[in-house]
C-alpha cells in the first residue's frame, strides 16, 4: 500500500474515498480516530488514503481531477 493522498481531515478523506470508489479504485482511509488526539499528536499528515502500488497513478490522476474541479 502507498499513500496517494494526505487529506485535512477525515471528512475529506472520506468524501475522496467515495470518489476514488466510483472511479474503480480501492482505497483504505488510515489515521480518520486519530484526530481525536490532536492536542498531542501534530495536527498534519495524520489521515491519509493508502492504494495499491498498481493503482497509485490512476488514483493520482483522479484525485489531480477532483482538486481542478473543486472551489478554491
Amino acid at each position: 500500500m502507498q499513500t496517494v493522498y494526505e487529506a485535512s481531515n477525515a471528512v475529506e478523506a472520506h468524501i475522496l474515498q467515495g470518489y476514488l470508489a466510483q472511479e474503480g479504485i480501492a482505497v483504505q482511509v488510515v489515521g480518520a480516530y486519530l484526530q481525536g488526539g490532536v492536542g498531542e499528536l501534530p495536527a498534519h499528515g495524520l489521515v491519509r488514503l493508502l492504494v495499491d502500488e498498481d493503482g497509485y497513478e490512476r488514483a493520482r490522476e483522479a484525485i489531480l481531477r477532483w482538486e481542478a474541479a473543486s472551489p478554491s
